[in-house]
């Protein structure tokens, strides 16, 4: 029965363009063939009828309601599939904003619809201001949620701050890029595969990085430690070479390398290089420059040294002495 409801209701542009054509042609037949005016008197007649309050209802007057809900339902159908075509061949917005565009236009056909319908049946909206205000308040509290996140897909879609294809970072650790931003929510999918479905209002409300918002470039750091025995100039011209042969190491910015700190057991180094599309990812040119650097210090003597520790034993003769016993 649903499904019957959904196809009467809402179906496809063309099959709607049909029936109404043919709705046409069935009134104009029934009117040049005389039977019109019969019909309506039968259906209208107190056979047909009942009383509620002072309000009657009749065959006729359902009938004519259903028909208008369908025939309203119909042209908001071809009126928004119409609207959607156009807004699709507008190809200097992007298909985020296209698909915001698309959802305020339906609702705008189908609440237009509604109020035609409303007015044709003629329903005094005036006596249902008291009920439409209880139930709006209800309705707003329970749906503040849905308008928030709808309103905040609004403010992305004319900001442009958050758009398809962009890599983007949330408080949460999530990172990912952006699939599809509809009207509820955000689709970001993660490195793993995964994918999120995002609240608008998160994107409003909270921190965002997004690391392709004007430009697609990322900085990569590695920090690393050399034994103070080592050629610390040496050490300083390596990292810089391991960096700048890199395929993927931007030349503007070059790479930077920085003496950090003398540690506990070590002369801590940072090394900084960017990479000019951080979409293509930044684990795998990291992982390379620390097998390069590997490579040159070993053929280069310089250690890499790890923490070490030395026990020393107040009383060792009793150990001893408790070890030859045993």
């Amino acid at each position: 029965m649903r499904k019957i409801w959904t196809v009467l209701l809402k179906p496809r542009a063309w099959v709607a363009q049909v029936l109404l054509a043919l709705l046409v042609v069935a009134f104009l037949s029934l009117g040049f063939l005389g039977y019109l005016k019969p019909l309506q008197a039968f259906l209208d007649s107190n056979a047909l009828a009942f009383t509620v309050g002072e309000v009657r209802f009749s065959a006729y007057l359902l009938l004519k309601a259903i028909l208008t809900i369908i025939i309203a339902f119909w042209l908001a159908g071809i009126f928004a599939e119409f609207g959607e075509t156009r807004i699709k061949q507008l190809t200097k917005l992007k298909a985020s904003n296209r698909a915001l565009l698309t959802k305020v236009f339906q609702i705008l056909v189908y609440f237009i619809a509604l109020l035609i319908t409303l007015d044709v049946m003629s329903i005094d909206l005036t006596g249902l201001a008291i009920f439409s205000g209880a139930v709006g308040i209800g309705v707003g509290f329970g749906l503040q949620k849905i308008t928030s996140n709808f309103m905040s897909g609004l403010i992305l879609l004319f900001e442009k701050s958050v758009e398809e294809g962009d890599l983007v970072e949330l408080d949460s650790n999530t990172i990912g890029f952006v699939r599809q931003t509809g009207a509820r929510y955000t689709l970001v999918e993660t490195f793993e595969g995964r994918e999120i479905m995002i609240p608008n209002e998160d994107f409003i409300t909270n921190r965002v990085t997004n690391w392709t918002y004007s430009n697609n470039q990322g900085r990569i750091d590695i920090s690393i430690g050399v034994s103070y025995g080592a050629d610390l100039e040496k050490t300083y011209a390596l990292l810089l070479e391991a960096a700048q042969e890199h395929p993927r190491c931007s030349q503007a910015p070059g790479p930077e390398c920085y003496l950090v700190d003398y540690g506990e057991s070590s002369v801590d180094f940072t090394l900084y290089f960017w990479v000019d599309n951080i979409i293509d990812g930044r684990k795998r040119p990291r992982s390379d420059v620390l097998f390069a650097i590997w490579r040159k210090f070993k053929e280069n003597q310089i250690e890499i040294p790890f923490p070490q520790r030395d026990l020393h034993i107040k009383n060792s003769q009793a150990l001893t002495d408790r070890e030859t016993r045993i």
